[in-house]
């Protein structure tokens, strides 16, 4: 039907109305004008009358009780329709396998181009739990955090987003601890830096996701220059950050597969800041334990205010057992106390006897995702149980911190080492090159490894890592 013949049927269609309405007012008019002549003229015209307000009550009561016992009813029939979803997909089945995924995309700086994101990803089923905005000076960088059908490729969802605008998109997969917010996640991360200066690595690289951190001291242990001179506010380049180190030196990081925000740099800042402004800290938590032959010791964390202590302790070993220790030259032992006690580079447990005398210290060390392990054990107090101790406790706070394994480098001969590592009951891998012994453990409750990630690195004042 054209426009023009639906306007003339909607003229008719009034028309018609309009002469329906002025005969029945003509109508009522009559009829009116019967009732009044029998009221007025008829003998029993009163009666009449009454008879007809208490009708015309009646009818207005019935009315008023009709109306309120049916406004709130539903419909008489249920027609079954559901509401449309986007783009014309079906609506997820209940109970659907799904996979979370981390997004991360570029958007142009302009009114409809975030809803012109959503949008198709709706139209893909996908849900979106978490929006965080990262503002640009050309566009603004959204990370999502994506809740998709367990059937939606990566690569599909990659081009979803890219026919939405969305450019230099990165996505990786997620998990439960994903799901808390930014300010949540942001202030446990505060709380373990301002309580432990070893959480500071492994918060940046959580804070991160993958990257590689270099913290390198401001000297080496021959006193030579190492790291270079950072302005205090920090360096902010397309895939590296630079930072002054709190304990000295500096702090560099690293992710080449994205760039870096003026967001994610304030947020690292932050954290440096509060690491610097608290200084070095370690949890004061000490244990006593008895040794089967009735001795008490006590094992606490240990800094670098033990330094005199552990120098004491070197002396009092035998040079065998700083050999197995040190894999060198024994009279270059005692220049790593300094770096091995840092908070910076690992946690240092200390074993002290009733009297207060340091006789073991257990090291781990940052290295990644392979986090090492080294004991060191005074000659007087070793084949007593403090070496298994020791590596039991360094690799729960290993499993604490996300690090995926453990390895201990140690000679073939170090029979006390391997057994040691035996002890924790963890399925091992072993390597041998040159009488060198590697020894590489998962340490218990890690889930296991589903993609690669990038290593965070800490490079020590020698340069090895």
């Amino acid at each position: 039907m054209t426009e023009a013949s639906s306007a003339r049927s909607t003229r008719r269609h009034h028309w018609r109305r309009d002469l329906v309405e002025l005969a029945a007012l003509f109508t009522a008019v009559a009829v009116a004008d019967a009732v009044a002549n029998t009221v007025a003229h008829g003998p029993s015209g009163p009666v009449l009358l009454c008879s007809a307000a208490v009708a015309l009550l009646a009818t207005a009561v019935f009315h008023v009780w009709w109306s309120r016992r049916h406004e709130n009813a539903p419909p008489p029939t249920d027609t079954g329709a559901t509401a449309p979803s986007p783009a014309g997909q079906a609506p997820r089945a209940a109970g659907q396998e799904t996979t979370l995924w981390r997004m991360r995309t570029t958007v142009r700086d302009e009114p409809g181009s975030l809803a012109a994101l959503c949008t198709a990803l709706a139209g893909r089923q996908v849900d979106i739990l978490s929006l965080q905005t990262h503002p640009l000076s050309d566009g603004t960088v959204d990370e999502f955090l994506l809740r998709a059908p367990g059937s939606l490729q990566p690569a599909e969802l990659t081009r979803t987003v890219a026919g939405a605008g969305g450019s230099h998109s990165w996505l990786e997969r997620a998990d439960a601890h994903d799901l808390v917010d930014a300010p949540t996640r942001m202030l446990g991360l505060a709380t373990r830096t301002a309580l432990d200066s070893a959480e500071l690595p492994l918060a940046l690289r959580q804070l991160l996701g993958r990257c590689t951190i270099h913290s390198v001291p401001a000297r080496s242990l021959r006193g030579r220059p190492l790291a270079e001179q950072v302005p205090t506010e920090g360096v902010l380049e397309e895939h590296r950050m630079k930072f002054r180190d709190p304990s000295g030196g500096s702090l560099t990081i690293e992710r080449p597969q994205l760039p870096f925000t003026p967001t994610e740099f304030a947020r690292v800042r932050a954290l440096v800041d509060l690491d610097a402004r608290l200084g070095q800290r370690v949890p004061p938590r000490r244990d006593v334990l008895t040794l089967p032959e009735g001795n008490e010791i006590t094992i606490r964390r240990a800094d670098t205010s033990d330094l005199a202590a552990a120098r004491e302790m070197h002396d009092r070993c035998s040079p065998q057992t700083l050999a197995l220790r040190y894999h060198g030259p024994v009279g270059d032992a005692d220049r790593y106390l300094g770096h091995l006690l840092s908070p910076r580079f690992g946690r240092t447990l200390a074993v002290e006897t009733a009297s207060g005398r340091l006789v073991a210290l257990g090291h781990l060390l940052w290295d990644g995702d392979e986090t090492e392990v080294a004991l060191l054990v005074e000659d007087a107090w070793q084949q007593r149980g403090i070496g298994a101790e020791l590596l039991g406790r360094l690799a729960g706070m290993a499993a604490e911190a996300g690090c995926e394994s453990v390895y201990a480098i140690t000679q073939a001969s170090n029979t006390g080492m391997v057994a040691a590592m035996r002890g924790l009951g963890l399925p091992l891998d072993y390597q041998i090159e040159e009488g060198t012994l590697v020894i590489t453990a998962r340490p218990a409750g890690l889930p296991a490894r589903r993609e690669p990630r990038e290593s965070v690195r800490i490079q020590d004042a020698t340069g090895r890592r």
